[in-house]
C-alpha cells in the first residue's frame, strides 16, 4: 500500500488532484474552527460541558461529530454540509413522485443539471430554516428542549435581533461555499466532494475519542464511574477491528444475478457472452440511519416543550422514553431502519425498467422467461438481499448506542463502533481507493492490491 501512495506522486495529474484536494480539506477544516461574529466562547464552551454532564452528550455528540467540532464552538461551518445532503436526499424522493422531475432526470445531462440547480435552491431553504433554529437556540436553548441558561448568563453578545438574522446569513453563506467546494474536489480532485467533507469532518473528532480512551484507561473508570481497564481497552479495539471489518462487507456485499447475452455479429467481430448483474446487500447505505435519527431527534423535543408548557406526567413520561438511551427511541430507531430500508430500494430499485432494458439489448436471465417473468425474479431477489442488508444494517446502527447504554462508554467514542461514522468512513474511503486504484492501474502502475481490484460501492 505505501508503494501504492509513492506512485500515486509519480503522476503528476493525480498529485495535483491530491493537492488540490488537501487544501480544500484545510480551508473547510479553518471555517470550522472560527466563531461565528457575536458569539461569547467561553460561555458556550462551559454550556457545552454542562450539557454533557447532565447525560445530554448523545444527541450534543451526535450533531457536534457532523459538523467536525463546529457546534462546539458555534463556527462559521456549524451547519456543515448537511443541509446540502438533506435536500439532495429531498430530491432524490420526489423525482418518482413528480412527473416532471421524472420527466427532467430522462433527459439526460441536462436534465441532471436542472435537478442539481433546484437542490442548490432547495439548501437555501434548508439552512434558512436550521439556521434559524441553532440561533434561536443560542439566543434562547430551552426554546427547544434543552437545558435552560444561568440567569444572566447568555451564549453571546450584543443585539438578540441582530444576533439571530446575523448569523443565519453566515452560516447560510459558508454552507453554500462548503457546496461549491465540494463540488470542486468532486472534479478537479479524488473522490466525492462532498462525502469527503462529512468524512473528514467525522474524522477529525478520531484524535479526540483516542485521548479520552487512554484517558478512561489511565483512570480506571469511565466519566459516568463505571469501571474501565485497560484490558477492555485492548477489548474495545479488538472489537473496532472486528466492527470494521463487518461493515466493509457490508458495503462491499452483493448477489450476482448470472446474465446472458444474445450472439451477434456486429461487422467482424462477434458480440455476445455472460455476464451479471450486481444487486447490493445494502442497497439503500446509510440513507436509513439518517432518516430514522432525524425523524427521532423531534419527538424528545417536542415531548419535552410539551411537560415545560403543560406540567403534565404523561409528557415527561413520553420525553424519558424517547430520550436516546430511551426503549421507545431504540425499538422505533429499530423499526424505522428496516422500513426505510425497503422504502429506498422501492423507491430507487426498478425492475420492471431493468427488464425491459435487458429485452431490448437481447439478454435474458438463464432460466427466466423475458418481460414480466424476469421483473418479478429480480423484485423477489432484491427484496431477499434487502431484507438481509436491513438486518445486518440495524445490528450495526445499534451497537453504538448499546456500548452507550450498557458499558457507559462516552456517545463520541460510541460512534466510531458503528453506526452513520463507521459507514461513511468506510464507504467513502474504498471510493477514494478505488479511484486512486484506477489512476494507477491505467498508467500501469501497481495499485493497493497486488492481485485483483478495488471493487466500487456500486459493485463493479
Amino acid at each position: 500500500m505505501l508503494t501504492a501512495f509513492l506512485n500515486a506522486w509519480k503522476i503528476k495529474e493525480l498529485r495535483n488532484r491530491l493537492l488540490f484536494t488537501a487544501l480544500m480539506i484545510v480551508l473547510i477544516r479553518f471555517a470550522s474552527n472560527i466563531p461565528c461574529p457575536g458569539v461569547d466562547p467561553l460561555a458556550l464552551k462551559e454550556y457545552i460541558s454542562s450539557m454533557t454532564a447532565a447525560n445530554n452528550s448523545g444527541l450534543m455528540g451526535m450533531i457536534d461529530l457532523f459538523s467536525g467540532g463546529a457546534l462546539t464552538h458555534f463556527a462559521l461551518g456549524a451547519l456543515g454540509i448537511m443541509p446540502y445532503i438533506t435536500a439532495s436526499i429531498i430530491m432524490q424522493l420526489l423525482v418518482p413522485v413528480l412527473p416532471a422531475l421524472e420527466k427532467m432526470q430522462r433527459e439526460g445531462a441536462s436534465g441532471r443539471q436542472k435537478i442539481s440547480q433546484y437542490t442548490r435552491y432547495l439548501t437555501i431553504v434548508v439552512c434558512l430554516i436550521q439556521g434559524t433554529m441553532v440561533a434561536a437556540a443560542m439566543v434562547n436553548p430551552s426554546k427547544i428542549g434543552l437545558p435552560q441558561l444561568p440567569p444572566g448568563q447568555t451564549l453571546f453578545q450584543g443585539s438578540a435581533s441582530v444576533f439571530v438574522p446575523v448569523t443565519v446569513l453566515v452560516i447560510t453563506c459558508t454552507t453554500m461555499v462548503f457546496t461549491w467546494l465540494g463540488e470542486q474536489m468532486t472534479e478537479r480532485g479524488i473522490g466525492n466532494g462532498v462525502s469527503l467533507i462529512i468524512t473528514i469532518n467525522i474524522v477529525s473528532r478520531l484524535p479526540h475519542s483516542i485521548i479520552e480512551l487512554v484517558q478512561m484507561a489511565m483512570a480506571g473508570r469511565t466519566p459516568d464511574g463505571t469501571t474501565f481497564r485497560p484490558v477492555q481497552l485492548l477489548l474495545l479495539l479488538v472489537v473496532f477491528c472486528a466492527v470494521t471489518a463487518a461493515t466493509i462487507l457490508l458495503s462491499q456485499g452483493y448477489r450476482r444475478i448470472p446474465i446472458q447475452m444474445v450472439r451477434k455479429t456486429v461487422g467482424k467481430q462477434m458480440m455476445g457472452g455472460s455476464t451479471y448483474m450486481p444487486l447490493k446487500v445494502n442497497f439503500a447505505n446509510v440513507m436509513p440511519i439518517i432518516f430514522a435519527g432525524a425523524i427521532l431527534m423531534l419527538p424528545e423535543y417536542l415531548f419535552q416543550f410539551m411537560a415545560q408548557r403543560t406540567g403534565a406526567k404523561v409528557w415527561i413520561t413520553l420525553a424519558t422514553t424517547f430520550r436516546q438511551d430511551g426503549a421507545g427511541y431504540l425499538i422505533a430507531y429499530g423499526v424505522l431502519i428496516l422500513l426505510f430500508c425497503f422504502f429506498w430500494v422501492a423507491n430507487q430499485f426498478n425492475p420492471i425498467q431493468i427488464a425491459d432494458n435487458l429485452k431490448k439489448e437481447g439478454a435474458y436471465i438463464p432460466g427466466i422467461s423475458p418481460g414480466q417473468p424476469t421483473a418479478d425474479f429480480l423484485d423477489g431477489a432484491m427484496t431477499r438481499v434487502t431484507a438481509g442488508g436491513a438486518v445486518f444494517l440495524l445490528v450495526l446502527a445499534l451497537f453504538p448506542m448499546f456500548l452507550y447504554n450498557s458499558f457507559k462508554i462516552p456517545f463520541m467514542v460510541a460512534q466510531f463502533f458503528g453506526g452513520t461514522s463507521l459507514l461513511i468512513m468506510v464507504g467513502v474511503t474504498l471510493d477514494t481507493m478505488s479511484q486512486l486504484e484506477s489512476h494507477l492501474t491505467m498508467r500501469h502502475y501497481e495499485g493497493f492490491l497486488k492481485s485483483g481490484r478495488l471493487r466500487s460501492r456500486g459493485g463493479n
